[in-house]
């Protein structure tokens, strides 16, 4: 953004991240189940409904129970070496996997904190169906850290270390599919401070915080972090934004919240001027429609006990369609907690005549309802149990509209804006796990990893760019996909060969190789340095190393790649004899061009040799040949 559309610090902007990423450890948390994914068919499957229960205070998490409303049953994909009876709920959870702490005891120190002495694992209530208990597992490891940006420090408030949740596979009616594989990985969770003041501080902060995530053993790929951003302002509310992936996408994400806010305030001023009211009477105006042209409605009624029923809204009328995000408006958020019971969406008087309804069905509408000026109603069709639980959660969205910004949980949209998920989780939903004892960590393992940390990637990537005399690309390349250790450690055993060609090779080749589906799990690092040799010791050609890499993935090992493909190298006097032979065809060519002439034969040289002789080699002897005849 060039410049700011609001006065942040005039409006109390806050901000915080949570960013919860995968580790890569051997298995999983409380199971020794390996810690990948499988797209394999599932062996069995178990079936779920999950209830909210009260925490120890004997209260009952708001998000938790309106998951219940929705009265889903789950279905869970599980297998027999991908997952355990830990995963499916009818096993005690095993001991605490150690290399997950010892990563994040590594994440820790490099944020500066202050690392617990004893970790005690919580439960934490979850009821949409991505866990089979209805919680999920987690603690606190390290506290009170803290990361330097350009615009001043930033404090980390926690590192969380929990489980990841279930896979969500897809949905049918009234059933949720879950696959078990992800629940249980090791999860890491960095919660900041709410002490961001402007939309550029969150994505630098996102940006230092990747760095140091991408310095350790986690997870890469799509799924494998998830970034949630909490933002207020001093007259709105706390709003947690969840799956914030895209860091140039998150200025523009504030800014529209913060907008959405302000908004909503002015919305709620106006509702209050105006005395409005929010009335809890449901009417059912199905008669209303029986000969409706509307194809939306007449094809919900074709259905067996649907209906088209109604709520009022004393003095909302022309704040229903009121823009509240770029092509968002307060309707749109009344539908969305409508769509939360299961309906297709829903209708109000601010955008009516529309969808077939008409004028006349309008007016029939505000009769039946004795609607006085100002006054808006709000329609929905569809079976008849979803439509009246949808109207009771619009209803209670409209409450909240007077009183202004709701705290929420949303979800991010690709296009800046989010959307209603649930409300807002309360500490109700935490209560202590019984089934697994306290973990004490010693000071001493602490010291150790610490004395020990790795580099940050733009550390990283600025060395190895100039130790190994690298372009910029081609040093971030290797640090973004992970490949730096595996190139220093090439170039160790192998430090006469080109730097660049190993750099190249692994970075795009392979990357090539595996989008044409080449099966690149052959290419080890004892694998590559075996055929960077046979470059180092000039059998082949620089230019050879695709074919052999290539043969490499089908199992074929690089001498007999050499071999087969007759890859090996020509001796200096048998590409002399060769070019002499050419230089001699071409004699005219020379005598006319002189040194123009250098090019096209070595065009000639090269095609003769087909990959089996040294580029500058050839360039040489036709050098040399040539200015033989020049001189004569």
């Amino acid at each position: 953004m060039s410049e700011d559309k609001f006065d942040y610090k005039e409006l109390g902007l806050m901000m915080g991240l949570e960013i919860h990423q995968q580790l890569d450890s051997e298995t999983k948390l409380f199971c020794r189940c390996p810690n990948h994914l499988t797209d394999k068919e599932p062996e069995r499957k178990i079936y779920r409904r999950l209830r909210p229960t009260q925490s120890e205070l004997g209260e009952i998490d708001r998000a938790a129970y309106e998951e219940s409303q929705r009265n889903l049953q789950f279905v869970y994909e599980a297998y027999n070496h991908h997952t355990c009876l830990v995963e499916a709920d009818e096993e005690p959870p095993a001991k605490l996997n150690q290399e997950a702490v010892d990563i994040s005891i590594i994440l820790a120190s490099l944020m500066h904190m202050k690392v617990v002495d004893e970790f005690h694992t919580m439960r934490k209530q979850v009821i949409d169906g991505s866990n089979t208990s209805g919680f999920q597992r987690t603690g606190i490891l390290a506290t009170d850290g803290y990361v330097e940006t350009e615009f001043g420090n930033v404090t980390i408030e926690t590192l969380g270390l929990e489980e990841d949740a279930a896979r969500r596979i897809g949905e049918e009616e009234g059933k949720i599919v879950f696959r078990l594989d992800r629940l249980g990985i090791p999860l890491a969770e960095i919660t900041t401070s709410p002490d961001m003041n402007h939309p550029l501080q969150v994505k630098d902060v996102a940006y230092q915080l990747g760095q140091i995530l991408r310095s350790t053993k986690v997870k890469r790929g799509l799924g494998t972090i998830r970034q949630d951003l909490n933002i207020s302002i001093r007259e709105g509310a706390r709003i947690e934004v969840k799956g914030v992936q895209d860091l140039e996408l998150m200025p523009t994400m504030v800014e529209n919240e913060v907008q959405r806010q302000l908004k909503l305030i002015e919305i709620s001023k106006k509702l209050q001027e105006r005395g409005a009211k929010v009335e809890e009477t449901i009417y059912d105006v199905t008669e209303l429609f029986k000969n409706t042209e509307s194809k939306i409605v007449k094809g919900i009624l074709e259905k067996e006990d649907s209906h088209v029923l109604a709520i009022k809204l004393k003095q909302f009328k022309g704040l229903i369609g009121v823009e509240i995000q770029p092509g968002k408006r307060l309707g749109t958020e009344f539908s969305e907690h409508g769509k939360k019971m299961g309906v297709t969406g829903l209708f109000h008087t601010d955008e009516l005549p529309n969808y077939g309804i008409t004028q006349e069905e309008v007016d029939s509408v505000n009769k039946e309802l004795e609607l006085e000026e100002n006054d808006a109603f709000i329609l929905v069709a569809e079976e008849s149990q979803k439509a009246y639980n949808a109207l009771h959660e619009v209803i209670k969205r409209a409450k909240q509209a007077l009183e202004g910004v709701p705290e929420e949980t949303r979800r991010a949209q690709d296009n800046g804006n989010t959307e209603y998920l649930r409300p807002l989780p309360t500490a109700s939903r935490m209560y202590v796990e019984t089934d697994i004892p306290t973990e004490m960590i010693d000071p001493a393992r602490v010291e150790k990893i610490a004395a020990n940390l790795p580099e940050l990637p733009n550390v990283k990537k600025e060395r190895i760019q100039k130790e190994y005399e690298l372009s910029e690309d081609l040093a971030e390349q290797l640090v973004q996909r992970n490949n730096a250790d595996l190139f220093e450690e090439i170039q160790k055993e192998l430090p006469n060969m080109d730097s660049v060609k190993i750099a190249s090779d692994i970075t795009y080749t392979i990357k090539d190789l595996k989008r044409d589906n080449y099966d690149i799990t052959y290419l080890t690092k004892d694998t590559l340095v075996e055929i960077f040799k046979l470059v180092d010791d000039d059998i082949i050609s620089a230019a050879e190393t695709e074919v052999i890499l290539k043969d490499a993935c089908k199992g074929v090992s690089p001498q007999d790649s050499v071999k087969n493909n007759n890859l090996e190298k020509l001796s200096d006097d048998v590409v002399e004899v060769a070019i002499k032979e050419i230089i001699a065809e071409n004699k005219d060519m020379i005598e006319q061009r002189k040194m123009g002439a250098m090019g096209p034969l070595m065009g000639k040289a090269m095609a003769k040799f087909k990959g089996k002789a040294d580029g500058q080699t050839v360039s040489n002897i036709v050098k040399t040949e040539i200015l033989k005849i020049m001189n004569n």
